[in-house]
C-alpha cells in the first residue's frame, strides 16, 4: 500500500517530526516536579526584588546588587547563601526536567546548567569589598591585590552572564519557526538583552545606575529558565479531523497554520 508519510513531511521542521511510536518518555511526574522546583528557585534567585522594595539596602542606585554581598555589608552572608540555594535549586530543576524536549535534545541546556552552577559557585564565593561604591576597592582589584576567593566571584558572574545569553540566543535560534507562548517569551528575552547590554556597558563604564540596569538581566535569565522548564516535552496531539499524519505529529493549533507558519518569524 503506498504510503504519503513522505509528502507530508516535506519541508516540515524537525521540531514537528515526531511520530506517535513508543518513545523513551521520562517518568510523568519528572516535568511537573522540575517546573515546581525551578519556580522556587527562580524566586530565590530574585531576591533583590525585595531588597530594593525595602529599601533598606540599597543606598544608592549607582551600585550594584553583588556589592551588597560584600564582606562586611548588612545581611551579606544571608543574601550569599540565597545566591549559593538558588543556584543549586535551579541546577536540581534543570537536571531533573533534562535536555529532552520538542524537537529532540535542546542545544541550550548545557548553557543553563552552566548558568546553574556559576551562580552557586558566585554565592559561595564573596566580594571581599564593593566594587561598584569603592574606587580604592576598584583599584585594588585591577591590580590583583585582594583575595582569591573575591576573583572567583568575578569569574562566576561574568560566566553567569554568559552562559545565560549563549543560552537564549540558541533557545531563540531553536524555536524560532514556532508559534507558541513559550517562544514567545523566548523571543522578548532575547530583544530585552539586545537593548540591556548596551545600557549595561554604559553603567560599568561610567559607575552609574548600576542598580536599574542589573534588574533586567535578572528578569531575563529567569524568563530563559521557566520558559526551559515549562516547554513541553514533544509535540503529539490527536485531532480526527485533519489528515491521519499531522493528526500523530502536529498540535492543532499548528495544524489549522500549515506550512504558512514556516519562515514567519526573524
Amino acid at each position: 500500500m503506498h504510503s504519503d508519510s513522505g509528502f507530508w513531511k516535506m519541508g516540515l521542521p524537525r521540531r514537528l517530526r515526531h511520530t506517535s511510536g513508543p518513545t523513551n518518555a521520562p517518568a510523568p511526574w519528572r516535568h511537573p516536579a522540575a517546573m515546581t522546583l525551578g519556580l522556587v528557585g527562580i524566586a530565590l534567585y530574585n531576591w533583590w526584588l525585595v531588597v530594593a522594595l525595602s529599601g533598606r539596602l540599597v543606598t544608592t542606585p549607582d551600585e550594584l546588587f553583588s556589592d551588597l554581598e560584600a564582606v562586611g555589608r548588612p545581611d551579606a552572608a544571608i543574601l550569599q547563601r540565597l545566591d549559593l540555594t538558588a543556584g543549586l535549586v535551579i541546577l536540581a530543576a534543570l537536571l531533573l526536567r533534562g535536555r529532552h524536549g520538542p524537537d529532540g535534545p535542546r542545544s541550550e541546556w548545557p548553557w543553563l546548567v552552566a548558568f546553574a552552577v556559576s551562580g552557586a559557585v558566585g554565592g559561595h564565593f564573596s566580594y571581599v569589598c564593593p566594587e561598584g561604591l569603592s574606587a580604592t576597592c576598584r583599584s585594588q582589584e585591577w591590580r590583583l591585590a585582594l583575595p582569591p576567593h573575591h576573583y572567583i566571584h568575578v569569574l562566576a558572574g561574568i560566566t553567569e552572564f554568559a552562559a545565560a545569553t549563549v543560552a537564549i540566543y540558541l533557545a531563540r535560534h531553536r524555536t524560532r519557526l514556532v508559534e507558541e507562548p513559550v517562544t514567545w517569551a523566548i523571543c522578548w528575552t532575547w530583544r530585552a538583552l539586545l537593548v540591556a547590554y548596551p545600557l549595561l556597558a554604559v553603567a560599568y563604564i561610567t559607575d552609574r545606575f548600576g542598580a536599574l540596569v542589573e534588574p533586567a538581566f535578572f528578569v531575563c535569565f529567569s524568563a530563559m529558565v521557566a520558559a526551559e522548564l515549562f516547554e513541553a516535552d514533544r509535540v503529539v496531539l490527536p485531532d480526527s479531523h485533519v489528515h491521519p499524519y499531522w493528526s500523530r505529529v502536529v498540535p492543532v493549533h499548528l495544524v489549522h497554520m500549515g506550512t504558512a507558519g514556516r519562515g514567519r518569524r526573524a
